[in-house]
């Protein structure tokens, strides 16, 4: 019996942006070596289901697409299938041509054939020349009367490596509105349910999930699928680990796939994940593309990697993303053909071997940040491969819109990635991560950001402390960081009341530049402006009128740290627009702080061996499922 390894779908929502991801009528053209769109044609009128659309007379439809291509290089690299069917199912007369793709993006074609009536056409292929890359795709062309096509499958006769089932895990924190409908999505997907065993809610707010309206039904519906599981607020890692947690104990499940809140899942992806950690040849992470929720065209995160010398996490061929494909699809992207192999993947939703957990342990009692990457990284070193896989994928809330570096996440943001440096590292004294994190304190401190500074240090002062520290403030990190807020009035977001607020010297507008087009300093012109404006900041205070007044205004897009410290006083705007913060100089703040980032990061390095061995014993008893269970214990009331 063949084994289902990929469906052809549309979108659950009939929503037009969305279209691109899934199937492409539209016509292309190359201007200046970028692709152009030349016709309009995608209509949600089409789209005669889940896996049905019409196909209009004399119109050419391409399934070349991000959710319908089948990406080959992939199974052909992680897995032992060689051998695939394409079963295409189509009404009235149409041309079905396949077509295959290298590592570079170069189309060719492998086969083409005439249909009429009802009828269902497979095409076998083999995957065998994949190895840098590639997809294998299908388009249709309605002859002279419409055509429908009813669907189509990626099958294989081989059998898949292990057969459990999935547990899902899903943290939230007061988002009950998203799980709601993720769960509501499940419940509507047959094909994904049948290869799930549990779905854990891990629910550590106090806006419950199970008090939204629409609870009853959907928990009829999933029946003893779903299970609610309440506790504290432990963070991400916290209520992952819970997850990690209930699903060892599931015989059923061979997986657990986790799952943010704040998201909308596409179900078919859940099903690929999982029928791709079963073919896998090794234990492997599955790992989830995320686009952006609020302009769902837009990839924002493929496969990502940790670079070694800095220990910094960046993405693959970062400078290209995000990724509009409503501007260029699949077809007219031949950087996405190329196949990309990720060092992590966010914990937005990724798919975790049950075995990998027995051996090397639970995530890290890191509470936000860094655990998703600390964790792959450590599953690599036992032999375990991560993959982010083409296809799979959901929407998240992205970054855009947000400056988590600046508020109370500053503190998760310095500690773990210090402390996955001494767990991971093979670079003497961690390379330049310790460089790197004194610059940010001196970008904090010239940009007025005090509260930021104060926040890395503490996170500093606790990773000297030792790993102790990491369960025994698991609950208390966060609200302690958030209350220390309280001390820094540049915290405070001014709201739009109906008075505009202004600076003394209005507002400051550059130049519209292209992304990562930047005029900041470079090279000696660098090294001068930092010289100077340190001792700027040491020597001279604030005017008086600039402290009562701000001085200046900056859009959050132009208040970078080169512009910031030439003035006393800025009015910046938030990162999500919704008011105004006010940074002002502070010569004793700046003074103190300055000597503190120096003395923490001296001492940081000279004791960075002796931390690292510390932090590496403890790793296995900070993981461990005893320890977790104890957590949970301990803080459930």
């Amino acid at each position: 019996m063949p084994h289902v390894l990929q469906n052809v779908v549309f979108p659950t929502d009939r929503d037009p942006d969305l279209l691109p991801l899934y199937v492409d009528p539209e016509t292309w053209s190359v201007i200046d070596h970028e692709p152009v769109r030349v016709s309009n044609r995608a209509q949600l009128g089409n789209i005669l289901g889940r896996t049905r659309a019409r196909i209009l007379a004399g119109r050419r439809v391409s399934f070349g697409t991000y959710f319908n291509a089948f990406p080959a290089s992939y199974w052909q690299h992680w897995t032992s299938v060689r051998e695939v069917a394409l079963t295409v199912r189509t009404v009235g007369p149409a041309t079905i041509l396949v077509y295959r793709s290298n590592g570079s993006g170069v189309r060719q074609r492998i086969e083409t054939r005439e249909v009429d009536g009802e009828s269902t056409a497979r095409f076998d292929l083999v995957l065998d020349q994949y190895s840098d890359g590639g997809f294998i795709w299908f388009d249709i062309v309605a002859d002279e009367k419409n055509a429908v096509f009813e669907g189509a499958d990626w099958t294989t006769e081989s059998a898949p490596v292990r057969e459990g089932k999935a547990s899902i895990g899903i943290t939230t924190f007061n988002k009950p509105e998203y799980c709601v409908a993720t769960l509501a999505s499940l419940a509507e997907s047959p094909d994904a349910l049948e290869l799930i065993d549990r779905i854990f809610v891990v629910d550590q707010g106090n806006r419950r999930v199970d008090e939204r309206p629409e609870y009853p039904q959907i928990s009829a519906a999933l029946g003893e699928t779903l299970q609610i599981v309440s506790q504290p607020n432990l963070g991400g890692s916290g209520g992952f680990a819970r997850a990690m947690t209930e699903t060892l104990a599931r015989h059923e499940s061979d997986f657990v796939q986790l799952l943010d809140d704040d998201v909308r899942i596409e179900p078919e992806s859940v099903r690929r994940s999982i029928v791709f950690g079963r073919y896998a040849t090794v234990p492997t992470i599955v790992g989830a593309h995320m686009f952006d929720l609020l302009d769902r065209p837009k990839l924002h995160a493929w496969a990502e990697v940790v670079d070694e010398v800095p220990f910094m996490w960046r993405a693959l061929y970062q400078e290209k993303l995000p990724h509009d494909f409503s501007v260029a699809n699949l077809r007219q992207s031949p950087m996405l053909h190329m196949r990309l192999d990720a060092d992590y993947n966010g914990w937005w939703m990724c798919l975790i071997p049950v075995s990998i957990i027995r051996e090397i342990g639970l995530a890290l009692p890191a509470f936000i940040k860094w655990d998703d990457a600390e964790y792959c990284l450590r599953a690599r070193e036992a032999g375990y491969p991560t993959v982010s896989v083409p296809g799979v994928a959901l929407w998240h809330v992205s970054w855009v819109g947000k400056d988590d570096s600046i508020d109370w996440q500053a503190y998760f943001h310095a500690r773990n990635r210090i402390v996955s440096g001494l767990l991971h590292s093979s670079v003497p004294r961690g390379g330049t991560l310790l460089r790197h994190s004194r610059r940010m304190d001196l970008k904090h401190l010239m940009m007025m950001q005090y509260y930021p500074v104060a926040l890395r240090h503490r996170a500093l002062r606790d990773v000297l402390s030792g790993p102790e520290h990491m369960r025994r403030t698991l609950a208390t990190a966060m609200p302690a960081a958030r209350a220390l807020a309280a001390d820094f009035p540049e915290t405070v977001v001014h709201r739009d009341t109906g008075v505009p607020m202004r600076s003394r010297r209005g507002r400051v507008v550059f130049a519209h530049r292209r992304a990562n087009d930047l005029d900041n300093p470079t090279g000696l012109r660098l090294r001068w402006f930092t010289v100077t404006t340190l001792i700027s900041h040491w020597f001279h205070s604030p005017r008086p009128e600039n402290v009562a007044h701000p001085e200046v205004e900056f859009g959050k897009g132009d208040a970078h740290w080169w512009r910031l410290p030439v003035f006393d006083s800025a009015l910046v705007s938030a990162a999500d627009g919704s008011g105004k913060n006010i940074y002002t100089r502070d010569r004793g703040a700046f003074r103190r702080m300055l000597l503190e980032s120096v003395r923490l990061h001296r001492r940081l390095r000279r004791e960075w061996p002796a931390l690292a061995a510390r932090y590496r014993s403890a790793r296995d008893e900070l993981t461990s499922l005893p320890s977790w269970q104890r957590t949970f214990e301990e803080t459930t009331p």
